[in-house]
């Protein structure tokens, strides 16, 4: 079932409470966990990770290790982690690090620990945060909706096929491509078989979510020469399976919807801004007014939208 939901602002706003409220009007559709990726001012210098540990009592040592493997790659800390506990086993936190010498070979290397820690995004502007639970319980959790930013992703999951685990959930950083995230509402046929193609191209997959298949895939593509266009409609054509599924980066959203055209996205464009989200009483959260609303209710559809006046195309 699950429900997604996408929001971009003209200038830089509290973008947070927007898809907390896109989201709680989505609850129905999936309470085993909740997440966002939030888009915020981007960074001048280093990077921004968002992360997740299994073992609150080996948080200490896990960090360490955590810092020993960025100062090998030619980074470190710019700023002290912080930390979300709670009565579950698991932590949450947010660090701040220098640009490693390489990006990919570096978290590479940080998945060899994911049994204990795992980075969930990393980029200039990029925060994912994902855990069990409704919308008001993580967003009450981790502060999302005091959270600024100009865009970002909200899903609320039913779990169908993989285990309700908090570093399961959506939205999925498409690992190692900084600042791009995707939310995904769907099942994909050909998971493994993709998965299996990536994984030999040198990709790394941390979950048995098809979802987490997607994010990845449509980078690669456009990793490979295809313009974000290109790569979407790419993807309608060898992706099996139904979905609809929003990829952001840090100049906007993209969004596909497969040939069979059954999981449903709507969009609500006022003044330059846009919510988009499976139902329409999500985005009249945002827009409760006459604003005209937009059926993408045909099949292979796609579509990119933009932040202010940058282009997404590239």
């Amino acid at each position: 079932m699950c429900g997604i939901a996408g929001r971009i602002l003209t200038a830089p706003g509290r973008v947070g409470a927007d898809l907390v409220d896109l989201m709680d009007a989505q609850e129905h559709r999936g309470a085993d966990s909740t997440g966002f990726a939030i888009y915020g001012i981007p960074r001048d210098e280093g990077f921004v990770l968002r992360g997740m540990g299994f073992d609150k009592a080996r948080l200490s040592p896990d960090m360490e290790d955590f810092r020993l493997i960025l100062r090998e790659h030619g980074s470190d800390l710019l700023e002290e982690p912080t930390f979300v506990t709670s009565d579950a086993r698991h932590y949450s936190f947010r660090a701040v690090i220098s640009e490693p010498n390489d990006l990919a070979r570096w978290i590479r290397d940080a998945d060899a620990i994911t049994d204990r820690l795992e980075v969930q995004s990393c980029g200039r502007s990029l925060e994912i945060i994902k855990d069990t639970g409704s919308s008001a319980e993580v967003a009450d959790k981790h502060g999302v909706r005091d959270m600024i930013g100009t865009h970002g992703l909200g899903h609320a999951r039913l779990a169908t096929e993989s285990s309700v685990l908090p570093n399961a959930s959506h939205p999925f950083w498409a690992r190692p491509f900084p600042d791009t995230a995707i939310v995904h509402n769907g099942q994909i046929t050909n998971y493994y078989t993709w998965r299996d193609r990536l994984h030999r191209l040198g990709y790394r997959f941390l979950t048995q979510n098809d979802s987490e298949l997607i994010a990845v895939w449509v980078s690669h593509e456009m990793s490979e020469g295809l313009t974000l266009e290109q790569a979407l409609k790419k993807s309608i054509k060898d992706i099996d399976g139904v979905f609809t599924y929003m990829i952001a980066r840090e100049d906007g959203i993209g969004f596909a919807k497969d040939r069979y055209a059954m999981k449903p996205l709507v969009v609500v464009w006022q003044d330059g801004a846009f919510a988009a989200a499976t139902e329409e009483q999500a985005v009249r959260r945002i827009y409760p007014g006459e604003s005209e609303v937009i059926n993408y209710d045909g099949p292979s559809i796609t579509e990119i939208w933009g932040v202010g006046n940058r282009s997404m195309a590239a």
